[in-house]
């Protein structure tokens, strides 16, 4: 079955953006723009949260018409206009490229999504992903680990509060690595198909 693929950018201290959502310290060039390429052209679709979802479609639908762009850009460019697009918001009525809204995360209805899909849905945007990660819905992990230090921003992976459920343990299997020649790293992990409880209780 497809699964439902979380894949972030993140600081080597654990943020995926800086203050005033700066990601200028990302470092995505030809070899590593080339890689997410391929790996999303391969997806059956992506899942966006508005924030996120509104900053792609500023740029990517239109960026390969611009002659100067380097060509790893222009065909990511191709691939975003075609591929299957969820945005979860509430305040959206419609959106255009290929993007169907969504009012609400219902995990039956993710799961149907799931079936159905072409091959893996990859997630995107931290407030979304937080919501699927309450829900258990989240299937692999890729986490690309740039070599560089924020210091502060926004946080992937909030402190857990006590009412969500904190202290739960999710068991990963670590899958893949591959360090890139710009010194980012990639850490694939799967969820473990049953979550161990680690106290040795039932």
């Amino acid at each position: 079955m497809p699964k439902i693929v979380l894949m972030m950018s993140l600081s080597l201290d654990g943020y995926f953006e800086g203050p005033d959502r700066d990601i200028s310290w990302h470092r995505v060039d030809d070899e590593l723009h080339q890689h997410f390429n391929d790996v999303v052209r391969q997806m059956g679709g992506i899942l966006h949260g508005r924030v996120t979802y509104e900053l792609m479609a500023d740029f990517w639908p239109t960026a390969d018409a611009d002659p100067d762009i380097p060509a790893t850009m222009a065909e990511f460019a191709g691939i975003w206009r075609e591929i299957p697009k969820y945005v979860y918001s509430r305040k959206l009525d419609h959106a255009d490229w290929n993007t169907t809204v969504v009012h609400e995360v219902v995990p039956e209805e993710i799961r149907a999504l799931k079936e159905q899909a072409g091959g893996d849905l990859g997630l995107g945007g931290a407030d979304l992903a937080a919501t699927f990660l309450r829900y258990g819905l989240v299937d692999e992990f890729r986490i690309y680990v740039h070599p560089v230090l924020v210091g502060r921003g926004r946080q992937l992976f909030p402190k857990a509060e006590a009412e969500a459920g904190a202290g739960d343990v999710t068991a990963l299997r670590l899958v893949e690595t591959r360090t890139f020649g710009n010194g980012v790293v990639l850490l694939r992990y799967e969820r473990e198909k049953e979550d161990k409880d680690v106290t040795g209780g039932r």
